[in-house]
């Protein structure tokens, strides 16, 4: 999953994008409203999470813009505005949650994982198509009587397929979901990453479909 990181602050920033990185997320991270604005505008993310006080352009006038596009993209507000109005307007102009400064990395990650599930439309915590389950908070993944720990990155892999069960993903698709800017992605990483899975978990856990990607079964 590859999130969007909007924060100013050098340290907070840092620390918010070694958690995620440690969590399977791939992370682009910028440090003005401005620019976040103009890559929100043709996108590739599948999560925001967003400062408030940017420099060039304020957090909320970045999420007023957004959602006035239409667009549907989980937002997480990360902020040291803690008075009730502040919080009411972030969440009015579309956040999916707010989270005030100090906060602990572990409870951002829940957040982030809370408002990703929602967007696929499920609620649980576990990610089921009812032949493979995937707990993203751990890594581990059920199929059968087969119980296994994902890699990070083969967390993310399968995270993303089983968000969308039954949609063929393409190569260029899962690479952009996986890997974030100015990261080389080797030309057979997608396959290294699906064979790893199909052998702790089975070769029927991940459908190939010739010629145009892969895809996880919908649930019957």
């Amino acid at each position: 999953m590859r999130i969007l990181l909007v924060e100013d602050d050098v340290m907070i920033g840092e620390a918010v994008s070694v958690a995620l990185k440690d969590a399977a997320y791939a992370v682009d991270w910028v440090q003005d409203g401005a620019t976040a604005g103009g890559i929100l505008q043709d996108d590739d993310h599948q999560a925001v999470l967003l400062d408030l006080g940017l420099p060039k352009r304020d957090g909320l006038e970045v999420l007023r813009r957004l959602r006035a596009t239409g667009s549907r993209i989980p937002v997480v507000v990360i902020t040291a505005r803690d008075a009730v109005e502040d919080r009411i307007a972030g969440l009015d102009l579309g956040a999916d949650d707010y989270l005030v400064k100090p906060f602990d990395l572990n409870e951002l990650l829940a957040r982030l994982r809370a408002v990703i599930r929602r967007q696929g439309g499920q609620a649980a915590p576990l990610l089921s198509n009812g032949r493979v389950s995937l707990n993203p908070a751990t890594g581990e993944a059920v199929s059968g009587a087969v119980s296994t720990t994902l890699s990070a990155r083969e967390r993310a892999l399968l995270q993303t397929l089983l968000l969308h069960p039954g949609r063929i993903f393409s190569r260029a698709e899962l690479e952009t979901h996986l890997y974030g800017w100015g990261q080389e992605v080797e030309s057979n990483a997608i396959d290294f990453l699906i064979h790893g899975v199909r052998k702790k978990l089975g070769t029927d856990v991940i459908k190939n479909v010739r010629g145009a990607g892969w895809r996880v079964e919908r649930p019957e």
